[in-house]
């Protein structure tokens, strides 16, 4: 068998690709950001066909890294931003419109139409497991077809294809042989039904989306497909997708009910895996399909935050007062608290577990004795409190549930997971244990895995947890009544700026 596996990060501002070896080393990789654009305020597109064109130089550059040929590579593995939609022509590739990211707000009076006029609001929940907004795909979908010339017609006559971008990279890797998605991604579209695993004709009728143009939904590990000889040389198979925050978790190694991870990417994703309950959240939470032990279909709780890196970003490229994120450490540590300051950065709305799309940042607290290394502490501050709110949604549930098990410690993974100050004061806040892998590149090694399970590189997910390294535990050491003025503090920040 071939030594090494390849896995296909497809984030939300550039291409991933690790090459990985049996024992989990990274061997080689390549990283490349590719466009943001944005039409109008609060539209954000990508053209697909950039990201095909930095997905084949990255997987090319990571190859070359590891000094490894096509014929060493056993099979390929894809993750990816989620819920970004793209439809294109079924013959020619070719999409007819952007993709419409998952951060795109077009379709939020739209999703107010569904909740508010069509009363919608409890039947997709039921159905789907998530909340009506413009953050999921359906209704980008919905708004291609009713906004792009032609493509209702052409969609109804079989003529379109939709897919998230693992769906997108299937068909280009395999030369428009398969259209295909795993279970994961299709349970983030607004129109997949989580009891049947199957499309809802019911939803499909309603939002006016033909049936014909969806992917086959399948399994995490497993077939879908081979790449074109003209992508690696060779015929590779296709053998692990999952969704971004899905493969995080398998990656992260939590295949036992109650484990729980947090991202720390652009926003923030904190998921805890139920196994093969399907729990409803009554707090703010959506339910989703996450990968099993053996890459088939399980259930997790997810609370999606829409700023948390983000929020960062925002201080150094518009506020302008850190020139780097690494600086946010040392600053927030020059100042021995947060002096009242709380910021919300609900720049695009706030996601669970308010989901109020209409909420507005706000900087709260402020003082003569504000200062950058204030404004710098709050922004991170606000990253631990916004996992609170998730991770009190969750406790929440699992106590309605009369759930066995409950959240023990929080796994961490993504870019600012490597703040330690930030890590030390989400362990305060929540008065969790958080646990740092040594490799946070984890939705990159997801997707490996699954791959590598599938082709039986790896026996089974027992084999794969062992290949998890630690390399630091933060412990609580927060007095808890300090803690709970601090969160209190937060959460009359937050009733500022909500619109519901």
């Amino acid at each position: 068998m071939a030594d090494y596996v390849l896995a296909i990060d497809e984030g939300t501002t550039g291409v991933r690709c690790l090459v990985l070896d049996r024992k989990g080393g990274v061997r080689g990789k390549a990283y490349m950001e590719f466009k943001q654009i944005f039409p109008r305020p609060g539209w954000v597109e990508h053209d697909p066909r950039e990201i095909w064109r930095v997905t084949l130089k990255v997987m090319g550059v990571a190859l070359k890294a590891a000094k490894a040929k096509a014929a060493e590579v056993a099979a390929v593995g894809i993750t990816n931003q989620r819920e970004t939609t793209v439809v294109w022509d079924k013959k020619t590739g070719d999409p007819v419109h952007n993709a419409i990211v998952w951060q795109c707000r077009r379709t939020a009076p739209m999703c107010d139409e569904l909740k508010k006029v069509k009363g919608l609001t409890r039947k997709v929940g039921d159905k789907t497991g998530l909340v009506i907004d413009a953050y999921f795909s359906a209704t980008k979908i919905k708004w291609i077809l009713d906004n792009v010339q032609s493509a209702r017609r052409r969609a109804r006559a079989g003529e379109l294809c939709f897919g998230t971008i693992d769906s997108w990279l299937v068909y280009k890797l395999t030369g428009g042989k398969s259209h295909l998605t795993d279970f994961s991604n299709a349970s983030r579209t607004m129109i997949f039904n989580l009891e049947k695993l199957d499309w809802d004709d019911e939803l499909l009728h309603t939002l006016d989306i033909p049936r014909d143009m969806l992917p086959e939904p399948r399994r995490s590990a497993g077939d879908f497909g081979r790449t074109d000889c003209e992508v690696l040389g060779r015929g590779v198979p296709i053998a692990g997708i999952a969704g971004d925050q899905q493969a995080a978790l398998f990656g992260q190694g939590c295949f036992e009910p109650g484990m729980t991870k947090n991202t720390y990417g652009t926003g923030c994703f904190c998921l805890i895996f139920t196994g093969n309950k399907l729990m409803r959240s009554k707090s703010g939470l959506v339910t989703t399909i996450a990968c099993g032990p053996d890459g088939g279909p399980g259930y997790a709780l997810e609370g999606s935050i829409f700023i948390a890196g983000a929020a960062v970003q925002w201080l150094r490229d518009e506020l302008k007062i850190i020139a780097t994120a690494k600086e946010t450490e040392a600053l927030a540590r020059s100042v021995k608290d947060n002096a009242g300051v709380y910021l919300v950065p609900a720049f695009v709305g706030l996601g669970a577990p308010y989901w109020d799309q209409d909420a507005r940042g706000a900087l709260l607290g402020l003082t003569r004795g504000a200062g950058r290394a204030h404004l710098a502490r709050a922004a991170l501050e606000a990253i631990a409190y916004q996992t609170r709110d998730m991770v009190e949604a969750m406790k929440k549930d699992l106590s309605s549930a009369r759930s066995r098990f409950k959240v023990g410690e929080l796994r961490v993974d993504g870019g600012a997971c490597a703040n330690d100050f930030l890590m030390q004061f989400q362990a305060d806040v929540l008065g969790l244990t958080v646990d740092r892998p040594a490799m946070v590149e984890t939705t990159a090694l997801g997707a490996a895995y699954l791959a590598g399970l599938a082709i039986g590189m790896w026996p089974d997910a027992q084999a794969v947890a062992k290949l998890r390294v630690t390399d630091a535990r933060f412990k609580p050491k927060m007095k808890p009544d300090h803690r709970e003025a601090l969160y209190q503090g937060w959460k009359k920040a937050v009733a500022r700026v909500l619109t519901h």
